[in-house]
């Protein structure tokens, strides 16, 4: 007898506990988070070896010791006799789990129980075992637990989960151990002649785990790498007989298990993995909608699945749609059915409208994810209306939508705001940009609770496409909080999609997914036309132009030139752009510089300056940090001396609490006006204006 150490994934310690009970009668087990722990034989380790379809590795423990420091834990590791295990001719790896205060490095730990095996070698006269850090012939396995290390040989080699057939998998892969909880929890492993069906099977996972406990198959069968091969204490006639025995008790499949997936691909990639482990025959494969699809089987059975978990911000434009639809579809057509869900984001669930029967909590990977039980009873079952006729943001929605209407008639662009936190709950603004929607979620008070939170969120998204008529697919979200410098300009993704909007004639390239902003503020869309009336004829200098917009309605309002001057070539090439869908060519120029020293060192004259900085920014391309409110008086300053007599500056930002130093302006000439609520846009209307403006005249 020796003691045996078997690992396994958070949320899984109570099932593997069963299943050695179950494996191995008689064993006391021993229990902690992830581990157990028992005394037993050498053929108990190889069954769990070979039939635990739960655990992650099964180590044969040499010695628990000290290990309080570096020094005790180089003692234990020297205490056990290691030339019975290994000699100098194999390789040997050491994989060290946990720290504590004394070893905070997991690596120094794996070291310092190298240097002991190794100068035991050196001890006794012997060549030193060389390391091997892939499919080592001896691979050691060190467990630390505060002041105590485990020591002993990983018979399993690698993480048993590797059941050796899976050789290609989708984005976000299902460990098979995960999958074999799952169908335990869900209540089929329990009856696995019941009718299964995967309906987002991905690579094949829960449907080939499904195979194998249907056909009795020992999930280690098809490894062929295993920790014990070259080990010196391994009993190869032993380990045979085993295998042989698990050969003579697999059986024919019964029932039906179906593995279905909207993705084509997947579906390729499931049916080669199924038949590389030898099931292709026991499952049935279809490439289907989950939101549309029906039972394969009349009597009923279980759905059990790894649903997209949409831990990306913006899959969740996609994903709460799928889910409402999902839900109904549940309760169409799968009555009497039992539904087992894994996901990492228990809200998501929630949109499906189901009521969960038990939830457990259960790791897959590194994310901490609820596996959800549903039973599809009548009360489940039970259909509701339209829930957005009676919804709080739908109706408001709506609201804004028809009083935007007679308004939006009289305007001459495609591309404006529908909505900005008209209700404290739900604190969101949503922009319409042609046939795209761009949601922006500012950040919530700290009184407000993540959760809740995200859930106003996910209720936004579910009913935009209904009240608006916008696909999901054409649905924007991003997230809008105090921002630096230019880091509002930061790229978020590269999905490449720019469309063209249009606004009192003019035709501008945005792009609704990549950045926080889209290319075009609408807020500005009535200081735009400011411009315009005002270029006529006049040299036209733009700051802080980002892509252009401003310069390109001064340049169709017939300015004698336009210099356009910003510190990004991105939006100066995007400007370039706007110029060109407009066929505008004359006297323009884009200049990529620091606005602020470019403007203090240049001399050229204008006599019409557009003036939007940010707020803030510590851009390592600029000489300087730059704060509008400390800095405003010297960039206006700079300003007024590129200035021609009786020229104007309009002076744009958006800086709560910003206040113009009216006395220091006024020192240099100019005579300031506050004109932010003709600039203000119907649509941007609020209590507190969204920007602030003046113009600045010499």
């Amino acid at each position: 007898m020796n003691t045996i150490l078997v690992t396994t994934s958070r949320g899984l310690d109570e099932l593997l506990k069963s299943e050695i009970e179950t494996l191995c009668p008689g064993v006391e087990i021993k229990m902690s988070p992830g581990a157990m722990q028992f005394s037993g034989t050498l053929e108990q380790a190889y069954t769990l070896c070979l039939w635990s379809r739960l655990a992650n590795r099964v180590i044969w423990l040499l010695n628990t010791g000290k290990a309080g420091d570096a020094d005790a834990l180089y003692d234990t590791a020297s205490e056990i006799d290691w030339q019975m295990h290994l000699s100098s001719k194999h390789t040997l790896s050491v994989q060290f789990v946990g720290t504590n205060r004394a070893i905070n490095n997991s690596q120094f730990g794996a070291v310092k129980v190298k240097d002991a095996i190794v100068d035991h070698f050196v001890e006794q006269g012997q060549p030193r075992p060389s390391v091997e850090k892939r499919q080592p012939d001896v691979p050691v396995y060190v467990r630390l637990q505060r002041e105590t290390a485990l020591i002993g040989i990983d018979l399993s080699g690698s993480s048993l989960h590797q059941r050796a057939y899976r050789q290609d998998t989708g984005d976000a892969p299902l460990k098979e151990h995960i999958a074999c909880a799952m169908l335990m929890r869900s209540g089929w492993a329990q009856t696995p002649t019941a009718p299964l069906v995967d309906i987002m099977c991905g690579s094949g996972t829960i449907a080939i785990e499904a195979a194998y406990i249907a056909r009795n198959i020992a999930p280690g069968m098809k490894r062929e790498y295993w920790g014990f091969n070259q080990w010196l204490g391994h009993n190869p006639t032993l380990w045979d007989s085993l295998v042989d025995e698990a050969l003579a008790a697999q059986r024919p499949a019964e029932g039906t298990i179906v593995a279905a997936d909207i993705s084509r691909k997947l579906i390729g990639i499931a049916r080669k993995n199924a038949d590389l482990a030898g099931v292709y025959d026991a499952i049935q494969f279809s490439v289907q909608d989950a939101t549309k699809a029906s039972p394969p089987t009349k009597s009923p059975g279980f759905v059990v699945t790894n649903p997209p978990y949409g831990e990306r911000l913006g899959e969740l434009t996609d994903l709460i749609p799928l889910f409402s639809a999902w839900g109904k579809r549940f309760k169409e057509a799968w009555k009497d059915w039992h539904v087992t869900l894994l996901s990492s984001n228990r809200d998501l669930l929630r949109v499906m409208k189901l009521r969960a029967a038990k939830d457990y909590a259960m790791n897959n990977g590194k994310l901490e994810c609820r596996l959800v039980n549903y039973q599809l009873d009548d009360a489940n079952c039970e259909q509701f209306g339209d829930e957005a006729e009676n919804h709080e943001f739908a109706n408001r929605l709506r609201k804004n939508l028809k009083k935007r209407k007679s308004w939006l008639k009289k305007q001459n662009t495609d591309c404006y705001r529908i909505y900005d936190a008209d209700l404290p709950d739900y604190n969101v603004a949503i922009d319409r940009y042609a046939d795209w929607l761009v949601v922006q979620e500012y950040a919530p008070p700290k009184t407000v609770s993540e959760d809740k939170a995200r859930r106003r969120l996910q209720e936004v998204l579910l009913h935009l496409p209904a009240v608006t008529g916008v696909s999901s697919k054409k649905i924007a979200l991003k997230v809008r909080s105090q921002q630096k410098g230019t880091k509002q300009y930061e790229k978020m993704a590269q999905q490449g999609n720019t469309i063209e909007v249009h606004e009192n004639g003019a035709t501008f390239i945005v792009n609704p997914t990549d950045y926080l902003d889209t290319g075009l503020f609408l807020d500005h869309r009535d200081t735009r036309q400011m411009v315009k009336d005002r270029a006529k004829g006049k040299d036209v200098l733009n700051l802080f132009a980002y892509t252009g917009s401003v310069s390109v309605f001064a340049a169709m309002g017939q300015a004698r030139s336009v210099t356009t001057v910003d510190m990004s070539k991105t939006y100066l090439d995007w400007a370039r752009q706007n110029f060109a869908r407009n066929k505008l060519s004359g006297a323009y120029a884009f200049v990529q510089a620091d606005c602020t020293s470019w403007l203090n060192q240049h001399d050229g004259k204008y006599d019409l300056i557009f003036i939007d900085p940010p707020s803030f920014s510590n851009s390592k391309r600029m000489q300087n940090t730059w704060d509008v409110q400390r800095d405003h008086v010297a960039l206006i300053t700079d300003a007024v001396a590129c200035l021609r007599p009786a020229g104007t500056i309009i002076f744009s930002n958006n800086r709560k609490g910003f206040k113009l130093d009216n006395q220091a302006l006024s020192a240099l000439g100019l005579n300031v006006e506050e004109i932010t609520s003709r600039t203000i846009p119907e649509d941007f209307v609020k209590q507190s204006p969204v920007h602030k403006c003046w113009i600045l005249q010499l």
